[in-house]
């Protein structure tokens, strides 16, 4: 299956989600080590972004809830463990002992 976003075909998920959002990820979640100078100038840049794209926090909901829903069966997928209890168990049945 092919993860086509505006007439490209997204190779990763994060690639997607770029594509999705039309910035990097890492200009929303900051690179390791980076310095104090280059956070600013980080976040500075994402702020302009969205002053720009007032609808982008829209978009990164709407990216995620179709992203939950696509892989929900996968995301979600509960099993139930049969019921193993340990030898010489006993089930408690309440009342004393005559």
């Amino acid at each position: 299956m092919k993860n086509i976003v505006a007439g490209r075909i997204a190779a990763s998920t994060t690639e997607f989600i770029e594509l999705a959002l039309g910035s990097p990820l890492d200009l929303w979640l900051g690179v390791e080590d980076e310095s104090e100078m280059e956070r600013a100038a980080r976040l500075d840049a994402a702020r302009d972004i969205l002053a720009d794209n007032p609808d982008l926090p829209d978009r990164v909901s709407q990216v995620a809830a179709q992203a939950i829903e696509a892989h929900a069966p996968e995301l979600f997928n509960v099993t139930l463990l049969p019921a193993r209890r340990p030898a010489g168990w006993r089930q408690y049945r309440g009342g004393v002992a005559a």
